[in-house]
């Protein structure tokens, strides 16, 4: 059986439960820097549905799409860690500063160069802003079929693929034709577990500038085992329009930054009588915290 070619949409992203008062920079974009990277949550729900695929349908390949830094190159690792065959880096300081716009036709870019594909599948949105746009952006120019918050991708077949949606008020099951770019919710299956075989197998897996770093014989590599290489794309890769790229082709500003630290504040041990509720109810009526 042929298979299918599957592509999963991933981003490195600032863990915001340890965000702290350096996190955002000057110019309102995030300093990632100075915050612990991890693999956006939705998006490892989507790779595991390119997984459920891959399983279901022998012969498939998962090829993983991520833009950012340099260490951008670990959640394709961990990625084939779990199954997926290879990846694509997309880095270059020229893309620093993107939005949403700006990304998604980056990456739009990208999945033309690796086109034909068969279905491409992302998480709903990113933790670092919860915009939910990219999918979609990257779809419209694209001109493919998306179907939104997916819970589980049923099947794909030669001509398309069913999903099962969820709603707020329910579910639905719909078909899409092929190519279809896929978003997914957190509520679908969590992502299995790293294979120790594929663990072992990839953990020298790298990106060019990664070998060039370390000292690596690219060349050698790139000819004895290649599956050690993980594709890395710069600008002059993509044939982009530098005017679409980074801050200049971002529309979105951020205006002002406020930094919000909360502090504790006295507490007030009652008991269960009446005139302690009465107390309480009185003093809050007073500072106008009701009433």
């Amino acid at each position: 059986m042929k298979g299918y070619k599957i592509i999963v949409l991933a981003k490195q992203v600032p863990d915001t439960r340890n965000v702290g008062k350096d996190a955002m920079k000057a110019d309102g974009t995030v300093n990632r820097a100075v915050l612990p990277a991890i693999f956006n949550p939705e998006d490892l729900n989507a790779l595991e549905q390119a997984l459920s695929i891959k399983d279901r349908n022998p012969g498939s390949t998962i090829t993983v799409v991520t833009m950012g830094p340099a260490r951008a190159a670990d959640i394709i690792r961990e990625a084939m860690f779990r199954g997926a065959d290879d990846g694509v880096l997309i880095s270059d300081r020229a893309f620093a500063g993107s939005d949403t716009l700006a990304t998604s036709y980056t990456i739009s870019l990208a999945l033309k160069k690796l086109h034909p594909f068969d279905v491409v599948i992302c998480g709903r949105q990113a933790i670092d802003g919860d915009t939910a746009q990219v999918g979609p952006q990257v779809a419209e120019k694209l001109g493919i079929p998306q179907v939104t918050y997916a819970e589980d991708v049923i099947a794909v077949t030669a001509k398309d693929v069913q999903i099962k949606r969820r709603l707020e008020r329910g579910i639905e099951i719909v078909s899409a034709p092929k190519p279809v770019l896929i978003t997914v919710n957190s509520s679908a299956p969590e992502c299995r577990s790293r294979n120790a075989k594929l663990t072992m197998k990839y953990k020298h897996a790298k990106t060019a500038s990664e070998l060039q770093a370390s000292n690596e014989d690219y060349e050698s590599i790139k000819e004895t085992r290649p599956y050690l290489l993980i594709n890395e794309w710069s600008v002059a890769n993509l044939d982009a329009e530098p005017v679409k790229l980074g801050l200049s082709g971002s529309p979105t500003k951020v205006k002002t930054i406020e930094n919000v630290v909360l502090t504790a504040k006295d507490t007030v041990a009652l008991t269960s009588s009446d005139g302690d509720i009465n107390t309480l109810m009185m003093e809050l009526i007073d500072n106008h915290t009701i009433g």
